[in-house]
């Protein structure tokens, strides 16, 4: 009278995907709503536009992020083989490619750049100073990355 596992991983496999698929769907709603509030409002066309392209990006965004975390919940946990394992992977491929062409798209710049504003307001400090610890402390304080309060 054991609790089979592979039930309870495949419907969260699947409740994840959904969740994907309802973020997207969802996103793009209320992107559209807003692109229509905007166009009653007299904003300009260039403007709106790039606001509804980033916010179907973003909503597109969020939702690959969960349909990857249900593809390797069902792929990985519930029948773990190589073609499985390997079809997973061109999947994931596929989508990071897909997230990283969106966040340029949405965002101009890549995901692990800095905007520049960020980069401008922090002080350059020597790398061999440089540690996990000071950037952590010197962020978290409000302080410059040196942890000197420049």
């Amino acid at each position: 009278m054991g609790i089979e596992f592979v039930p309870i991983v495949e419907l969260a496999g699947r409740i994840m995907e959904a969740t994907g698929v309802a973020i997207i769907v969802v996103g793009s709603i209320i992107a559209t709503i807003f692109f229509f509030r905007d166009v009653q409002a007299g904003v300009s066309p260039p403007i709106r536009y790039r606001d509804y392209r980033q916010a179907i990006g973003r909503a597109i965004l969020l939702g690959l992020e969960f349909l990857v975390a249900g593809d390797i919940i069902r792929s990985v946990a519930v029948e773990p083989s190589f073609q499985s394992v390997g079809v997973l992977a061109i999947i994931v491929l596929i989508r990071t490619f897909l997230s990283l062409e969106l966040e340029l798209e949405t965002e101009g710049r890549w995901p692990w750049q800095r905007p520049a504003a960020e980069a401008a307001a922090e002080p350059a400090v020597p790398a061999e100073r440089r540690t996990a610890a000071t950037r952590f402390s010197a962020r978290a304080s409000g302080r410059g990355a040196g942890g000197r309060g420049d």
